[in-house]
């Protein structure tokens, strides 16, 4: 069976990518806890062990969860490659994940460095085989086009962000001198702008014009684009390391932003010639995460301007890259991507005309109240950078709130599906 040019027939079981996807939003859940025990502390440094402790909840245990899930599912069926093993594989990566993302955290709040140690093993264990595992099935994929080179170029930027983020690690539990202070800028910018940047870019170009009814991108952006972030990624990235503060940095941080800033204003732009025009909660999350992308861009053109004007800045940008950007196209994907995969193992095991159709999986009302849910908490994440005591609790609460919505419902999704599989 193909549709829209994927394989579906290759997909692997669906308890592959529903592991990945029914853990993640308890990580989400943990990052809000923390803003509410630790109050100001994790809204005031981005060095703090609170502030360490919720983005390595949001970036490992939701973000790259979710993203893991995803590849696993997506690399047979947009690529033609089938990872071997895929069952294993997922076990070996999700509990090494899941274990090390918890176990970094709990180190960084509690200051143990043996809970450093010990998540620095487990998350090499998880990461190392996905990486190794990805790229020897995008070696040999059946298509080439624009979202396996963009997958490509993700999974590379994954793996300079596990060696940086072991370097860090390395400091805090063994104390280990850095080399270069650059590596703690870097770790985050590899993380967001060549993982999940490029592995979001990548992926829109198959599921943007698909899911939401827009029409495709541009040819010149899906040809270049990620191929020319990546560079520009990496040349920063030696500019930084070698000659900080230099021109040459400047100008090429200064194109990064704007790179990333067309890229969102594509999206949005296409989002408005949407062929169908009734409300879906999908193309609502994306809008509002291309806005944070875009904004964060624009912020963070002005911090490298401007370096030492508004310092609460550098915490704005966080807000609006993982929360607002990352955790949103995420959230809608994940609407898409779960009642879809539902329906088609359904489809699959039981025929076309008794699987139930993917609103019966999950409707459109709970999804909207989960979106009212997540922009409610990023305001205030907003808000509580500028006043972290009057909101920095209140804002982990609604954090933790909005990601208990998407548990249930991805939840519900998952139940119907058994429920149907198991009567049938």
């Amino acid at each position: 069976m193909r549709a829209a040019g994927l394989a579906l027939e290759r997909a692997p079981p669906i308890a592959v990518p529903f592991r990945f996807f029914l853990t993640a939003p308890v990580f989400l859940i943990a990052a809000g806890a923390v803003l509410v025990w630790s109050g100001p502390e994790a809204l005031t440094w981005r060095g703090s062990p609170a502030a360490l402790a919720a983005a390595h909840f949001v970036t490992l245990g939701f973000m790259t969860m979710v993203m893991a899930g995803a590849m696993l599912q997506m690399l047979p069926v947009l690529a033609g490659a089938s990872v071997p093993h895929p069952e294993l594989l997922a076990a070996l990566v999700h509990v090494g994940l899941a274990s090390g993302a918890a176990a970094l955290g709990g180190g960084f709040l509690l200051g143990w460095p043996v809970l450093l140690k010990l998540a620095a093993w487990l998350l090499g264990a998880a990461l190392v085989p996905l990486v190794i595992a990805a790229a020897a099935a995008l070696a040999r994929a059946a298509v080439r086009n624009a979202t396996t080179r963009g997958t490509s170029l993700g999974l590379a930027g994954l793996a300079v962000t596990v060696a940086l983020g072991l370097v860090l690690v390395a400091t805090y539990a063994w104390g280990v001198p850095l080399a270069n202070l650059a590596a703690r800028m870097l770790h985050p910018a590899w993380g967001l702008l060549g993982w999940a940047g490029l592995l979001v870019a990548a992926v829109a170009f198959q599921v943007v014009p698909m899911f939401q009814m827009t029409p495709r991108y541009p040819d010149a952006m899906t040809r270049w684009f990620t191929a020319a972030a990546f560079g520009v990624l990496l040349a920063w990235s030696l500019a930084a390391w070698y000659a900080a503060g230099s021109p040459v940095e400047l100008v090429l941080g200064l194109a990064l932003a704007a790179g990333y800033a067309l890229f969102a204003v594509s999206t949005l732009l296409l989002q408005r010639r949407r062929r169908r025009r009734v409300r879906d909660a999908t193309t609502a999350f994306w809008r509002l995460g291309m806005g944070c992308a875009l904004a964060a861009c624009v912020a963070w053109a002005a911090r490298l301007v401007a370096p030492d004007e508004l310092p609460a800045l550098e915490i704005a940008i966080g807000v609006l890259a993982l929360a607002g950007f990352a955790v949103s196209v995420i959230d809608g994907m994940l609407y898409k991507i779960v009642p879809f995969l539902a329906w088609f193992h359904l489809q699959a095991a039981i025929g076309a005309k008794r699987a139930p159709h993917m609103k019966k999986i999950l409707g459109d009302a709970p999804q909207f109240v989960h979106l009212a849910l997540h922009a409610s908490a990023l305001a205030l994440l907003l808000l509580a950078v500028g006043w972290p005591e009057a909101f920095a609790r209140v804002a982990g609460l609604a954090l933790a709130l909005s990601a208990v919505m998407l548990l249930r419902n991805l939840i519900v999704a998952a139940r119907r599906y058994r429920r149907v599989a198991r009567a049938s």
